[in-house]
């Protein structure tokens, strides 16, 4: 697949997710929790990536912003970012969408949250992979993971662990739709600065499920 074409389908999504933002916030009654997620800033300064060394020797410590993985693949400092803080993210998902089966009271929620739950946690473990192949960490301390797009509050999560019936039905939409637009404005970001190709195409198919599971989160 072309980068031309998939900037088109990540794009596509984009424009369906603004325009349902303003019906599932006003059936939420959260607009805080469905609003839009904002663009993304211009991208960082290259972040710096500790590069293990040989038997025998240290690890270094570079700026670069390319560099190659064990399979000749290259990836920079926005891929790394993207894995890492990705694996956090994916986990609030699934967090929110155990709740759904004791406490939605619409069974084609509770099959939606299934669905989402079943689709993310293989991509955790992917992402995971991703990097334990490069000798990487899972998670960086410089990252605030509660500024990610889409997150949700501790507040925000007790709220819905409380609700349930039509009230946890509107909540999980409200938050879960804010939460993928996150997702998928993060997506973005990979596709507009990272480097490594099967990274950029997993990126590109997130985003188009994610904004379709948004779909049918308007529709119910």
């Amino acid at each position: 697949m072309s980068r031309q074409r998939t900037f088109t389908l990540v794009a596509a999504a984009a424009v369906v997710l603004a325009a349902g933002g303003t019906a599932v916030a006003a059936r939420a009654g959260d607009d805080r929790s469905a609003a839009a997620p904002q663009a993304s800033a211009s991208p960082a300064p290259p972040a710096r990536v500790v590069l293990p060394g040989r038997p025998g020797e240290s690890a270094r410590v570079t700026d670069s912003d390319q560099v190659r993985a064990p399979d000749g693949s290259t990836f920079n400092s926005i891929d790394v970012t993207f894995v890492q803080m990705m694996i956090a993210h994916h986990q609030q998902a699934i967090e929110m969408s155990a709740l759904a089966p004791q406490r939605a009271g619409d069974a084609g929620l509770r099959a939606l949250a299934a669905r989402i739950g079943a689709a993310q946690a293989p991509e955790i473990t992917w992402l995971k992979r991703w990097l334990t192949d490069r000798k990487l960490p899972e998670t960086d301390p410089a990252h605030n993971h509660s500024t990610m797009p889409g997150m949700q509050t501790p507040a925000d999560l007790a709220a819905l662990t409380a609700a349930k019936g039509t009230d946890f039905d509107t909540k999980f939409i409200a938050m879960m739709t804010a939460h993928h637009k996150g997702a998928i404005q993060m997506a973005g970001d990979v596709l507009g600065g990272g480097t490594d190709q099967v990274l950029y195409e997993m990126a590109n198919e997130m985003a188009v499920e994610q904004g379709s599971e948004i779909r049918r989160m308007e529709q119910l």
